[in-house]
């Protein structure tokens, strides 16, 4: 009998420290120190002095887990000149099961290739539109299955940080969203917009072969565009076909994108362009156009002291737009991460034609563009420390 009650006792202890272990919550803290450099063929000044060395963003990231709850939160610091301390994202959620999830926060949207439909440090044009890693506050639901993901999202708007009855868009955020713009200095800001009310969906097929695992999907967005002038609401859709392939070493990233806003502006306001912000100041952007973009990729091993890979790609996008006396524009990035315990490093060169973070048209080159617009260029390298 004592056996037997001893033998009880250890069971009941080891249950009882099992189910405590199960009950643990974690708790991750990480984040990123990085560098730029960069030397730009239109800035003529900075040509002369052999480019600029300088800091580019300190971030932290917290994971915290209990339960099947999760939170996920993303703060970063830039100068700023380029929008200052900003929350990139940040959500809880909850696992139903290992592979259906509910997200509430500000979260990422799920539409096209996602995390990121691009391998350079620039990301693609659609980045530049609000079409690639964009978070916004809502609510999203995620499976992914043996062969069919998809995501079904409700967002009530973009990232929100002032709860004014007629407040503008804060330009400072990570992520490119509708907002408004001061057109001719006066201080006064035009074609005040701000996204509300977006559902989205995104269905995508995976067909995992010995030799190669190929993606196929397809995604859809439509919300409203609430003018802060009018007070009525607009209309907008969204919607992307794409392809990605894993074969090896070698990978492909493909996706057709197409795009309309249609604004409910004041009389004397243009309607074919709306203003989209983020990183702390706004530019212009065409109301419709069709974005095609393809990226490919390559991984090397590697054993070079520290360094243990580098991946070499090239991402290029177009960006068709409906304005028949609009100008398109396009991107190309030639480039390759390193890889080197903690240090991620980032060797691009960039070439743009109406882009505005590549030439020295900033407000228009995603809008109207300038028939005249050469292709500039920008080395960059950018070096993180991730911990």
């Amino acid at each position: 009998m004592f056996y037997l009650k001893t033998w009880l006792g250890i069971c009941f202890l080891a249950s009882t420290i099992c189910v405590h272990a199960q009950e643990k919550a974690t708790v991750d803290i990480g984040g990123a120190l990085r560098f730029n450099y960069n030397y730009s063929s239109w800035k003529e000044a900075q040509k002369k002095r052999g480019g600029d060395l300088g800091f580019d963003v300190f971030r932290l990231n917290a994971k915290a887990k209990y339960k099947g709850l999760k939170l996920n939160a993303e703060y970063r610091f830039y100068s700023e000149d380029f929008g200052g301390a900003m929350l990139k994202q940040g959500w809880i959620a909850y696992d139903f099961t290992k592979n259906d999830e509910l997200q509430f926060g500000l979260t990422q949207v799920p539409f096209g290739i996602t995390t990121y439909n691009s391998n350079s440090w620039f990301f693609s044009l659609n980045y530049y539109v609000g079409l690639e890693d964009d978070h916004d506050m809502g609510i999203k639901y995620t499976h992914q299955g043996e062969n069919w993901d998809y995501s079904f999202a409700f967002f009530k708007n973009a990232e929100e940080l002032r709860f004014g009855s007629n407040s503008d868009v804060s330009n400072s955020r990570y992520s490119y969203d509708v907002g408004s713009i001061d057109l001719n200095g006066d201080g006064n800001l035009n074609i005040r917009n701000k996204e509300v009310n977006q559902l989205n969906g995104n269905l995508s097929y995976k067909i995992d072969r010995a030799n190669a695992q190929h993606h196929l999907g397809i995604s859809a967005q439509y919300g409203g565009l609430f003018n802060l002038d009018t007070e009525e609401t607009g209309n907008r859709y969204a919607l992307a076909a794409y392809y990605e392939l894993k074969a090896g070493k070698f990978g492909i990233k493909a996706q057709v994108a197409n795009y309309k806003y249609n604004p409910e502006n004041i009389d004397g306001e243009r309607d074919d362009v709306v203003a989209m912000t983020a990183y702390g100041a706004p530019y212009l952007v065409a109301a419709e156009a069709s974005i095609y973009t393809l990226g490919v990729s390559y991984s090397i091993p590697l054993e070079w002291g520290p360094i243990s890979s580098v991946v070499i790609y090239n991402d290029f996008g177009y960006m068709d737009k409906a304005e028949s006396n609009f100008e398109s524009s396009m991107m190309n990035v030639t480039g390759a991460l390193f890889t080197a315990g903690n240090i991620y490093t980032y060797f691009d060169l960039a070439a743009g034609k109406n882009q505005p973070w590549l030439g020295s048209e900033w407000t228009n080159a995603l809008a109207s563009g300038a028939p005249d617009a050469d292709w500039e260029m920008r080395f960059n390298i950018n070096i993180g420390y991730y911990f």
